[in-house]
């Protein structure tokens, strides 16, 4: 609209030109050369060092450029292969969804739109899209996570652009429809008159630190313990963060923010990792029973009603009862008896079974009872002293996914206990993202830094076998055709695979 008018265009384009704005339809960016100076500084301290950096870089990157193929190679039989599979396995069906989704957020964020749009972000084994089924919580990390990595890669490219003695014009940021970057203006025709291996170098930084960024977060991550020891225990429970409104965990006898888990059933939690692994074991193992003495038994044990449910277990307790549940028990006489009893009193003080042998060391006579529920639904019995116990009927995941906890303990009050939570996920994401962003580049496919790294690649090591620049150009493109192509077919199976099932 403002470009249209006759009076505000001059005046408009103007000011756009003036703070080094540029709009475009889906696309905002601002450039400046504000920064330049501290790039200069940055290019020029310590020439032995950053020239030694930058060439590991520039193996990295090719290492990474050959690297990516096969990857895109392997993971496009894969998808292949499932896609031919009625049946895939679950672990092998993560493995792939993993790999596509990062590919898929790479291209949508750096590829040109007429390339593709697309997007699916894995950030665990599940497809997540902002606005979609990623967290609303989560998008501060997210586009956080994307606007450091792309200025990371940028910063490389610049200052090992100013250390081959390469112009450097500017730095900017820019928003592709919601989605943030960065980008730096190399003089091109300086770009051109260097040497391939020079080049090489200036491609392959951008790879690089964001290789180098994945490994620096994988390390704050793998030493946040030792890093926040002042401040934080770690080893003495998972502490309870938060708990969703809609979670089964929520109410007057269930967990609170603040509180520290110990134990579920017979599995003891030092962490949050032992959190996952001990619900992953109750949710693959049959549902572990109780020692109830046969006093205790004859005593809670009331007449009902037993009939079968239509996955063919057994209900003995009426619908409208909040506080009993169906157990079984055999004796010497029958193997399938059923007594409808009330759930705390029948657990509380009493110890974990698997059959009635594991009961008769108290010297007392005892039974193993076993909740009867209903398939893949468990009685758990969650120790967060010193509170009472809280007990759950449910679903395993429904528990797992609507209580976050962490591993981190405050050693005073007045400690947050979200800032250990914050620094995990920001390390996660960075680790992600930039890793993800690391090998995308490194593609060698149209407008990606793969194209550029594979043309100097051919140009350093192509010259005395192939004496004609026009037969090295075509071999380049031949080779970022099939890239492109190989990349382009991952995306797009990758996308049917999470769509189609």
């Amino acid at each position: 609209v403002l470009q249209s008018s006759s009076s505000l265009k001059a005046s408009y384009e103007d000011w756009l030109l003036t703070y080094g704005l540029s709009v475009s339809p889906f696309h905002m960016r601002w450039q400046t050369s504000l920064f330049n100076r501290q790039f200069y500084n940055w290019g020029r301290w310590k020439p032995r060092f950053l020239y030694l950096w930058f060439s590991i870089g520039m193996v990295f990157g090719v290492v990474a450029m050959f690297g990516s193929v096969i990857l895109l190679g392997k993971t496009l039989m894969q998808t292949l292969t499932q896609m031919l599979t009625e049946a895939p396995k679950a672990q092998n069906d993560r493995m792939l969804q993993v790999v596509v989704s990062i590919l898929s957020l790479e291209l949508f964020i750096f590829v040109p739109l007429s390339f593709l749009l697309c997007f699916v972000l894995l950030s665990c084994p599940h497809q997540q899209v902002p606005g979609v089924n990623l967290p609303v919580s989560q998008l501060t990390y997210f586009f956080s996570a994307i606007l450091i990595s792309g200025v990371i890669h940028e910063v490389g490219h610049g200052v090992a652009a100013i250390r081959e003695q390469v112009r450097f014009n500017g730095f900017g940021i820019f928003i592709f429809i919601v989605y943030p970057g960065a980008f730096v203006d190399l003089f091109t025709t300086h770009l051109q008159l260097i040497s391939p291996v020079q080049q090489l170098r200036i491609f392959c930084a951008g790879v690089w630190h964001n290789f180098v960024l994945g490994v620096a977060s994988f390390m704050v991550l793998f030493l946040l313990p030792a890093i926040l020891f002042p401040f934080y225990y770690t080893g003495v429970g998972a502490l309870v963060t938060e708990v969703a409104e809609d979670s089964p965990a929520n109410g007057p006898r269930g967990l609170f923010v603040g509180d520290l888990v110990t134990n579920l059933q017979d599995c003891p939690v030092y962490s949050v990792e032992d959190w996952n692994s001990c619900l992953g074991d109750i949710s693959e193992k049959s549902q572990v029973g109780y020692c109830v003495s046969v006093a205790t038994l004859q005593q809670l044990s009331f007449p009902a009603r037993v009939y079968r449910r239509l996955d063919g277990t057994v209900e003995c307790c009426s619908n409208n009862s909040l506080t009993d549940i169906c157990f079984s028990y055999s004796n010497n006489l029958d193997s399938h008896l059923y007594a409808c009893l009330p759930a705390r009193k029948v657990i509380e003080a009493s110890k974990v079974c698997r059959t009635n042998m594991d009961c008769q060391k108290d010297f007392v006579p005892s039974f193993c009872v076993t909740p009867s529920l209903e398939n893949q639904t468990r009685l758990i019995r969650v120790k967060h002293p010193p509170h009472i116990d809280m007990l759950y009927v449910g679903h395993p995941v429904h528990l797992q996914y609507t209580v976050s906890l962490s591993s981190f303990v405050p050693r005073q009050n007045f400690l947050s206990i979200d800032l250990p939570v914050v620094i995990e996920t920001f390390c996660k994401y960075l680790i992600s993202l930039s890793g993800a962003l690391a090998v995308i580049n490194a593609v060698p496919c149209f407008a990606l830094d793969g194209q550029w790294i594979l043309n100097s690649f051919l140009e350093a090591t192509l010259s005395s076998l192939i004496v004609e620049k026009q037969n090295r150009e075509l071999v380049g493109f031949l080779i970022l055709l099939a890239g492109s192509a190989l990349l382009a077919a991952n995306v797009a199976l990758g996308l049917w695979m999470v769509t189609a099932r």
